[in-house]
């Protein structure tokens, strides 16, 4: 039979601290399912250095098929 515990944690070097009041219950060997928010840093563009203002350009559908 298994068991659900839930608890919110930030990883430290990889790790992920249990909480003392579910570490004293759970058995040795355990299934870890990992649910992770976004962050600031997954938002990020991972294109950091290349951004191009596009408020200048005028885009004509037409012209653009056309080549």
């Amino acid at each position: 039979m298994q068991q659900a515990f839930e608890f919110q944690a930030t990883t430290q070097d990889g790790f992920i601290r249990i909480p003392d009041i579910y570490a004293k219950i759970m058995p040795r060997k355990i299934k870890v399912i990992v649910l992770a928010d976004k962050t600031e840093k997954e938002e990020k563009s991972p294109f950091p250095y290349f951004a191009v203002d596009t408020a200048e350009y005028l885009f004509d559908r037409e012209e653009a098929n056309e080549r």
